[in-house]
């Protein structure tokens, strides 16, 4: 009885750990254009994206080759079907690219962003947004 309390135990922390280990968020990706996130825009560019927070509730957002870095909340979202890809998904309205969400290979969840103050103005005006895929790679 004490080893099957101990087995059951062991799994639980497997698990768990898991489960953990599921929810980081640690990508990178080129992004061909110019993006708002929340009331921030970001120049073209490399980016590091990362979970700062155990739920991955708050990602931060660091542009490798100038000082553009920024945390931003994000809310879990999560699809039918396992994502095919690693990438971020943008909302493109006009000129303008919003981060939508943030999706990694084989996960059925994924982070999504709000909407910015420029985007919420935009659909106001009755422009339908288009999704635009960036591919990213998985870093660690």
């Amino acid at each position: 009885m004490k080893n099957l309390r101990f087995v059951l135990i062991a799994l639980t922390a497997i698990l768990i750990a898991r489960a953990t280990e599921a929810q980081e968020t640690k990508l990178r990706a080129s992004v061909p254009f110019d993006f708002v996130v929340g009331d921030r825009v970001y120049p073209a560019g490399e980016y590091n994206l990362r979970s700062i927070t155990q739920n991955a509730a708050v990602i931060q957002i660091a542009n490798t080759e100038a000082p553009a870095t920024g945390n931003v909340s994000s809310n879990e979202c999560t699809g039918v079907m396992p994502s095919t890809k690693t990438k971020l998904v943008f909302h493109r309205m006009g000129n303008n690219y919003f981060l939508y969400q943030i999706w990694i290979e084989g996960n059925l969840s994924g982070r999504e962003f709000p909407r910015s103050r420029l985007e919420v103005q935009l659909a106001d005006n009755h422009l339908k947004p288009e999704l635009v895929m960036v591919a990213a790679k998985i870093s660690h």
